[in-house]
């Protein structure tokens, strides 16, 4: 069993899918940053507020210490039943926004990688029959 695993460890593209996985936590960790410390304060500002984290509706009792509280961490920590669409919207962006930057980076690699050359397609085998069966009459006609 350890030399079937040894096997399937030392296959080429295991060992690209945890290059691939590592790069892409760290990949994962500056988007994240450019999109919380950066794209939101921004987009927050333009619609009135600098934390979409504080965007949020109570769904149930506050305990009295947290009362007119708008420390979504604070209230959630506590237990009250927050619908939190404000995070949702950070996380939509910035699931928006590595999207797109996958897609420049896929789009560029196709442009610099140089395009393979197709190898003509192989005939059917129906007409590869007909061919020879066309050359042996011609064969037999003296043609």
């Amino acid at each position: 069993m350890f030399k079937e695993f040894k096997a399937f460890i030392a296959r080429g593209n295991v060992i690209d899918l945890a290059v691939a996985v590592i790069i892409g936590a760290a990949f994962g960790k500056i988007i994240t940053s450019l999109t919380e410390d950066v794209l939101m304060p921004v987009i927050g500002k333009v619609f009135g507020g600098l934390d979409f984290s504080s965007y949020f509706i109570v769904l149930g009792d506050v305990p009295a210490k947290l009362q007119g509280s708008t420390d979504y961490a604070a209230l959630k920590k506590a237990g009250v039943p927050l619908l939190g669409y404000g995070e949702f919207i950070t996380q939509a962006v910035n699931f928006l926004i590595v999207a797109f930057i996958i897609f420049l980076i896929v789009r560029a690699v196709n442009r610099v990688m140089p395009k393979k050359e197709e190898a003509p397609a192989a005939d059917p085998a129906d007409v590869v029959l007909l061919r020879e069966i066309r050359d042996e009459l011609r064969a037999k006609r003296g043609v």
